[in-house]
């Protein structure tokens, strides 16, 4: 059996990152399928999904992360092309990935203690995302 639900989230974007943790296990436990695997993905190409320790210093570290590795300042040939100056938000969902998958048994996520399932917006600009979730299971 499959169950297809849509979050939406309101996002600040520039690396603006948002624990979607709880909403997922809603879904998970509102779908009556008791084990499985829930397979999540954010439309678009410049958000991507993670899952982390979501505490302030790990989302700072990661944050800082990603404009060391991938700075907004640098000059894009994305930027040159299209003037839109989100040359560095593709690159980085391209690093993270569009898509997540998590077992699922009981009900329940199977995470670990310290880990969060995230949505993390690279863009410019708030937005608003939306995240398709996938219940797979019986």
């Amino acid at each position: 059996m499959v169950v297809t639900e849509r979050l939406t989230v309101r996002t600040h974007g520039n690396n603006h990152i948002v624990d979607l943790t709880e909403r997922v296990a809603e879904a998970v436990a509102r779908s009556g399928l008791e084990a499985g695997i829930v397979a999540l993905f954010v439309p678009g190409s410049t958000a991507g999904l993670t899952t982390m320790e979501f505490e302030p210093g790990t989302v700072e570290d990661l944050q800082r992360w990603f404009e060391e590795a991938v700075p907004a300042d640098r000059e894009y040939r994305h930027n040159l092309r299209w003037g839109d100056r989100n040359g560095h938000s593709h690159l980085r969902a391209s690093l993270i990935g569009p898509s997540l998958t998590v077992p699922f048994r009981e009900r329940r996520l199977l995470l670990g203690t310290w880990q969060q399932i995230v949505l993390i917006d690279f863009d410019v600009r708030p937005r608003q995302r939306e995240i398709v979730v996938q219940i797979l299971g019986e």
